[in-house]
């Protein structure tokens, strides 16, 4: 049976708000390690010349605006607002960059840059998703900040619901990935990593409206999940290394699909709902 935590004490600031009771967004240009800042350059010169005037806005997140990144471990993170619906000739530039960004510093250890439109990430539908994602997670690299036009954000159920209710959706696409992935642990490494990520951000969203407070850090997230939830609090606090650290065990995987995600899928949907459907 899930059992209640405590909150912060009276008097005492809630983790991740501010004085209001919002999500704080994290990160910022200043707190970019020194090492990662000659990739950040490159990447915000790189962006221009691939995108020109179609960019609106272009975004870091991840571990290097928060700060945390380790070299040679940490991935290079992008977002793209395109001022209009990302073209397969725009995808193919992203890839682009990211691959020889990935090449060129030995201090990434590969990266991802997401693509949008402005209208998406400001269209109600995303509201609280991908424009929760821009607004707090986000830090502006280049261009119009979106997060300007979007409302602030609590730590509460509907938030919940939104960014992460639809894990029975990547259950399915998880099962695919596995089966097609080579029986080696080099390539079943990337497939723990992203897994044990997501299912672990998940956990703690499942608690986040109890637990009061956003977090971006793994085993932080793990513990606020386990103080509800201490039966699986040993699997959360697993994966959580291995978000960090991935092994490329097959077992790993299995677990994930057959045990502790259909749990989380049907807990999540208990309490917070299921999220909206996308196009």
């Amino acid at each position: 049976m899930a059992e209640t935590a405590p909150l912060p004490a009276e008097g005492q600031p809630s983790r991740g708000l501010d004085p209001q009771g919002f999500i704080a967004r994290e990160g910022s240009l200043a707190r970019v390690p020194h090492a990662f800042r000659p990739v950040v350059a490159a990447a915000r010169d790189r962006l221009l010349d691939a995108f020109g005037a179609r960019l609106h806005s272009a975004y870091l997140y991840g571990s290097i605006p928060r700060g945390t990144a380790r070299v040679g471990r940490s991935d290079l993170d992008l977002l793209i607002a395109l001022r209009a619906e990302p073209t397969d000739a725009d995808r193919a530039d992203a890839r682009t960059i990211d691959e020889t960004l990935d090449k060129d510093f030995p201090q990434i250890d590969g990266g991802g840059t997401l693509l949008v439109s402005r209208a998406r990430a400001l269209s109600d539908l995303e509201r609280y998703d991908l424009g929760w994602f821009i607004a707090c997670l986000c830090t502006p690299l280049l261009g119009d900040d979106l997060a300007e036009y979007l409302p602030r954000y609590r730590p509460d159920s509907l938030l919940a619901r939104e960014t992460n209710g639809d894990l029975a959706l990547f259950l399915r696409r998880w099962r695919e990935r596995i089966a097609a992935t080579a029986a080696t642990d080099e390539a079943r490494r990337p497939l723990v990593r992203f897994m044990s990520r997501h299912l672990v951000r998940t956990g703690f969203t499942l608690v986040m409206p109890r637990w009061n407070g956003w977090t971006s850090d793994l085993r932080e997230m793990a513990e606020a999940f386990a103080a509800y939830y201490p039966e699986r609090a040993a699997q959360m606090r697993s994966a959580a290394v291995l978000g960090y650290d991935p092994s490329g065990d097959p077992a790993v995987l299995r677990s994930y699909v057959d045990d502790l995600g259909p749990w989380l899928d049907e807990e999540y949907a208990r309490v917070h709902g299921v999220k909206a459907p996308r196009p």
